[in-house]
């Protein structure tokens, strides 16, 4: 059985799907600070089976222990953790706190219950402002905000920790930027508040939940001024989870794997390929920089492809118009 921890979140929604279809049994924990149980119901719904979800804190190492005294688990996909960059910058206390804290936590009581298998979700936040691309593993890390720092030191955590006891074997998933959405259109990314990430922004715009989109800083070294991101399909995202949890099932050992797909797109560029895609129109504006950002960033993913033999399949049509087709649905079944 296989822990996810977050499994109510962007991400570890659609990698639950990927892990019941491959025949996996799962238990999710999440205290649902960003995310709500109605997407556990729809992975539920889309895989035809079921799972315990458990509505925990994963610092609260006592109801943590209950849930691995109640289930025989044999591995952790570690997803739980505050994402936002911006507020990150604002709230570095809180970010340190939740995702350190968490980390050590689970670790803790992995530990303590012999369990030492782990996949866990870290960030091409980490490199920082990097001096060329694409960026590959090997890369200095020199993360440029909290969010990244904190992720940075849960996996210097990691290290030290396979260190001390070679027995551990994990895997560290560097994601660039996850989009798209699941193709049945029941789940997708659902950010309460205003969305953090540029698609779900787009697709409310589109739908004409808010205004315009504002497009932080026009002025960069790009061939349009706006920043350069490597965009992944959120199901190609879930699916490298799959290749890693086979990965550390087979071996011991710690490293570290970009997900992305080598190709860099900018902020017009994904908004001209949406509006092309879609028929949609998105009113923009350009605004200041975001304190934090970097001008360009896309992976090398080659060590993915090599050792865990793991590809995206995905381009960035499919992401928006997936994208667009869980946004309309979503706005359906709110109607309702």
């Amino acid at each position: 059985m296989i822990l996810v921890t977050g499994g109510a979140g962007y991400i570890g929604s659609h990698t639950c799907i990927e892990l019941l279809q491959a025949n996996y049994e799962i238990v999710v924990v999440d205290n649902f600070s960003n995310s709500t149980r109605h997407s556990l119901d729809r992975v539920k719904e889309i895989t035809k089976k079921n799972f315990e979800v458990y509505d925990i804190d994963i610092t609260d190492s006592n109801a943590l222990g209950t849930i691995f005294n109640r289930h025989s688990i044999d591995g952790v996909i570690h997803l739980a953790g505050l994402k936002s960059v911006g507020e990150s910058v604002e709230m570095p206390l809180k970010y340190f706190y939740n995702n350190i804290t968490g980390a050590l936590v689970l670790c803790n009581v992995m530990q303590m219950f012999g369990i030492k298998k782990m996949v866990f979700s870290s960030s091409a936040t980490v490199y920082g402002e990097s001096p060329t691309v694409p960026i590959v593993e090997e890369f200095p890390l020199n993360a440029t905000n909290p969010y990244g720092r904190s992720k940075l030191f849960i996996e210097q955590i990691l290290h030290d920790l396979y260190q001390s006891d070679p027995s551990w074997s994990i895997s560290i998933l560097r994601y660039f930027n996850p989009t798209g959405a699941h193709k049945s259109g029941l789940i997708g990314e659902d950010p309460l508040g205003i969305p953090n990430n540029l698609m779900p922004y787009i697709t409310q715009v589109a739908a004409g939940l808010r205004e315009k989109l504002y497009i932080y800083g026009n002025d960069y070294d790009t061939p349009d001024g706006t920043a350069v991101r490597d965009y992944i399909h959120v199901m190609d995202l879930a699916k490298g989870h799959i290749k890693a949890l086979q990965k550390i099932q087979e071996s011991t050992g710690i490293d570290s794997y970009n997900l992305g797909t080598g190709k860099g797109y900018s902020v017009l560029e994904i908004v001209h390929c949406f509006e092309e895609m879609t028929n949609q129109e998105v009113p923009y504006d350009f605004t200041m920089r975001r304190k934090g950002d970097s001008e360009q960033s896309y992976a090398d993913p080659s060590k993915a492809n090599e050792e865990l033999d793991w590809f995206a399949e995905r381009d960035i049509k499919d992401m928006c118009k997936d994208s667009w087709n869980w946004q309309k649905n979503k706005i359906k079944v709110n109607m309702i």
